[in-house]
């Protein structure tokens, strides 16, 4: 089973295949927590004798697209869909578009989740042609599951469908510690960047403090920025580090190419702050690059040379290790070594997780990549999920053994 990184199977936009139309816009996914109410589904009937149905209702003429189920850098299955509905069917003033999920895992049916989706359709013309694209999804552990589906406009037109879906590691994946249990389901990430649980930490022993660099840089510099799928990846890779229970403190520099600056810092701190992080990152200004820069073509060569020596170099107090993870990083220029070897290095040890989707087409060694031989650091090419888990257990065998 080829697996993606997260975001690559959530990551359809919703788009109206004419031109001068406005698409509907989607509210964030709810889920419908009945054990505030009993513990029991309350449903109205039209919509539950819907869902009992096996025949699929079309008098809201519309056609859903499953995809398979993808394990993603955050260890959740997801799995995805998509609605194609034409145009001249939301014609009018304006609409809304209810979507009712129910998920039941085959073999604990008691895990049974109901989902809520709804999309804002604006004024739309009568003879407007073309198609809207809606999507849609949720997380789930392994298992299989019965998917039944609606959606209801205003007018109580219903479109209905009903799919099997299966979630399973193949033997490549199968020691991977995936973050769902088996037969469950969730809705599907919100942000992120949203806070992180707590974790359950190591009671015996000290706790590592680790110093992360997180790269918020497309690897094509002539690239604005980081695809949305990139960055759900880069921030899943750092919460993978966060979650490590021998890991207790952190110190986070996440810094971006474009701008040549150091994007957001926290020192020594038990919890990453990923809401703020998230600000700095939606921060950065796409597509302005200082004319500074630009005159200047080794500019970015000397922000990262600084950027290293300073963080990479002798450190007091020394953190257990350095841990370095983004995108690759091309630059015309490599980091000149004799600057390196003048500034020194620090005697932790210095990883690096490289992301790249997709390395038959970037098989070359990054900047980071070559700086690190100076550092005698380790470097991780993470194209997978399973890739993934497997640094982090070699990782963190190395710095259990120091």
């Amino acid at each position: 089973m080829r697996t993606t990184g997260v975001g690559r199977y959530v990551g359809v936009l919703v788009v109206a295949a004419v031109w001068g139309v406005a698409a509907p816009a989607a509210k964030a996914q709810t889920e419908l927590n009945f054990s505030r109410m009993g513990g029991v589904a309350r449903i109205v009937n039209t919509d539950m004798a819907v869902l009992e149905a096996e025949d699929k209702r079309d008098d809201l003429p519309c056609e859903v697209s499953p995809m398979k189920p993808e394990l993603g850098f955050d260890l959740r299955f997801h799995t995805s869909y998509q609605v194609t509905i034409p145009l001249r069917e939301l014609a009018g003033s304006g609409d809304q578009l209810r979507v009712l999920i129910r998920v039941t895992p085959v073999d604990q049916p008691a895990n049974q989740i109901y989902l809520v989706d709804r999309f804002n359709v604006p004024p739309i013309d009568e003879d407007a042609k073309g198609e809207a694209t809606l999507p849609g999804g949720f997380t789930m552990g392994p298992g299989k599951y019965k998917v039944d589906w609606l959606m209801r406009d205003r007018t109580e037109r219903v479109c209905s469908t009903h799919w099997e879906a299966e979630a399973k590691l193949d033997n490549d994946n199968k020691d991977l510690p995936l973050i769902m249990p088996p037969n469950t389901v969730a809705q599907r990430p919100q942000e992120p960047f949203s806070e992180q649980p707590p974790v359950e930490r190591v009671q015996s022993g000290r706790l590592l403090h680790v110093k992360v660099l997180v790269n918020f840089s497309p690897t094509n510099p002539r690239e604005a920025s980081l695809k949305p799928w990139d960055i759900e990846a880069i921030v899943s890779i750092l919460r993978s580090i966060a979650r490590e229970p021998q890991i207790g403190r952190f110190t986070v520099i996440a810094f971006n190419m474009q701008e040549q600056r150091v994007i957001y810092r926290e020192d020594n701190v038990e919890r990453i702050n990923f809401p703020a992080l998230g600000e700095a990152v939606s921060g950065i200004h796409l597509g302005t690059v200082d004319y500074r820069h630009l005159q200047d073509s080794q500019s970015g060569t000397r922000f990262l040379t600084s950027l290293l020596t300073e963080q990479l170099g002798p450190q007091n107090p020394e953190p257990d290790a350095i841990i370095i993870t983004g995108p690759k990083l091309m630059l015309e220029k490599k980091i000149p070594s004799d600057v390196l070897k003048e500034a020194g290095r620090a005697n932790c040890p210095i990883f690096y997780l490289n992301y790249n989707f997709n390395p038959r087409n970037n098989p070359w060694r990054d900047a980071i990549g070559s700086a690190l031989k100076f550092y005698r650091g380790l470097e991780y090419s993470i194209s997978l999920p399973r890739d993934l888990g497997s640094a982090l257990t070699d990782m963190m065998f190395r710095l259990s053994k120091r």
